[in-house]
């Protein structure tokens, strides 16, 4: 584990806000909303662990990249402090991911949404 300071030096100030100190950004804009790519993998932009498989990317049309299922083990639950929503987070390193929906009727196999903050991911072939 890293402390507050470390990442400060290896993350960018938004990055920082967002997977640090569970930050959001504004919905459209970032990189991998609408972005689908045929084959690979979204990693963790702060540690780098695999989290999603790109065939698990799907529009939800909700402004924030969504996947019906994260790689097993990869995205860890954890319960808002309100009781409103869940957040997702890397298992790895603790890093805010955005937050898992469920029961919204999209067609996928598993009738989840996490909606990720793309700062939060990059694709491994823009690793």
């Amino acid at each position: 584990m890293k402390s507050e300071e470390e990442w400060k030096k290896i993350l960018t100030p938004e990055q920082f806000r967002v997977l640090r100190q569970k930050g959001t950004e504004y919905p459209g804009t970032g990189k991998y909303d609408k972005m689908f790519p045929s084959e690979g993998a979204f990693l963790c932009g702060g540690c780098g662990e695999k989290l999603y498989e790109t065939k698990a990317k799907f529009n939800s049309g909700c402004g924030w990249p969504a996947f019906y299922e994260g790689v097993d083990g990869a995205v860890k639950e954890v319960p808002d402090a309100d009781g409103m929503r869940v957040e997702i987070v890397c298992a790895a390193c603790g890093g805010h991911l955005g937050h898992v929906f469920r029961g919204e009727g999209f067609p996928t196999p598993t009738n989840e949404r996490h909606c990720v903050n793309s700062v939060s991911i990059v694709h491994d072939k823009d690793a």
